[in-house]
Order: C-alpha cells, then structure tokens, then sequence
C-alpha cells in the first residue's frame, strides 16, 4: 500500500492559494478516477483507492499547514505504512511557478507543513514532490504570497505542473519513486 499526501489549508477561503497545491493534485487524481474522499479520522480527509493495481492512500490533512504531521503520522500508524510508502505533494518558494521536482529525502527547507512531518516521523528519509509556486516580489511576505492566488499569467503553468504531478504520482503506482524521479526531473 502507498500513500499520497497533498498538502494545503482547508476550506474555501484557501482553496486556490499557492500553499494549496499538495490539495490541487489531490483534487486532480480525485477528478482523473471518479473517487471522493470519503473518510475523515486522524485530522485528516482520506480514500483508499487501487491506481495500477496498487492500493492506495489519498490524503489531505485538515489540520493546517503548519499541524501537517498531525495527521500523516497517525494515517501512516494506522495503514502500517513506512516512510517509502509515502510521498508528500507540497509547495515551494525555490522553483518558479509550473516546475515540478521530486526527490527521495530532504530537508524541509523552511516548509512548516514538511517541519512537522519530519518531526512526527522522525526522519526526513520519504519520497517528496516539490511544486514551484516562485518567490514573493517587492515588498509582499512569503505567508502573503503563499496564501495568495496565482496571478492569471502563472495559471496555466501551474495547472500543468499539477498534470504532471499527478502523472508523477500515477507512475509511482507501477515503479519505483527513483525511476519515476528520473523521468520527471
């Protein structure tokens, strides 16, 4: 079994603001299958779903951003899953808007939804999908910019690299995390 975890805040107010991302390819995977989140336990709404021949978890915490790990590490306790039966979907400042990367570990580099992951798990050793959301110009916060819409110019690259993420997320279904890395990065 393997599990995918979309990061974001929940409700209206957040649902189309670059900290959500990890939930739009969620949301795409949800809309690809015809399946809903149908669960709600451990601060989190789930599904478990088969992808390929692959059971699968689908998650969104509910709990913020900055609580994520509150509801990874009991759905991981309860499904019995490991670290590299994970991947996490979340949102970076690093990469411009439509660029994807995936790697096998990492640090949370200043992310407070993986911090609180890395902190529930114990290790920052699990698969990840990093999707760029660029950084703020001008005088704009980084918690403004990340709780701000993407402008009308960033639209289309960004529901590209929600595609190509959950295209990512499909083939991890079928391969390893590795050479689904190799051929998306």
């Amino acid at each position: 079994m393997k599990c995918i975890i979309g990061l974001g805040n929940p409700g209206p107010k957040y649902e189309k603001t670059r900290h959500n991302v990890g939930f739009m390819v969620i949301d795409e995977l949800l809309e690809r299958h015809n399946w809903k989140l149908n669960k709600e336990k451990y601060k989190g709404s789930h599904t478990v779903e088969r992808c390929n021949g692959e059971k699968m978890v689908l998650l969104k915490p509910l709990t913020f951003m900055n609580l994520s790990g509150d509801a990874v590490k009991p759905l991981m306790d309860y499904y019995d899953l490991s670290p590299e039966d994970i991947v996490v979907i979340y949102d970076d400042l690093d990469l411009p808007p439509g660029k994807i990367r995936l790697r096998q570990q990492g640090g949370h580099g200043g992310h407070n939804g993986m911090r609180s992951i890395i902190d529930h798990l114990g290790t920052k050793e699990f698969p990840r999908i990093r999707i760029g959301v660029g950084r703020p110009t001008g005088s704009k916060s980084v918690s403004d910019h990340v709780l701000s819409p993407f402008s009308k110019e960033e639209s289309q690259d960004v529901n590209d690299s929600v595609k190509k993420a959950a295209d990512a997320c499909e083939g991890w279904m079928e391969n390893t995390f590795l050479s689904v890395m190799n051929e998306y990065n």
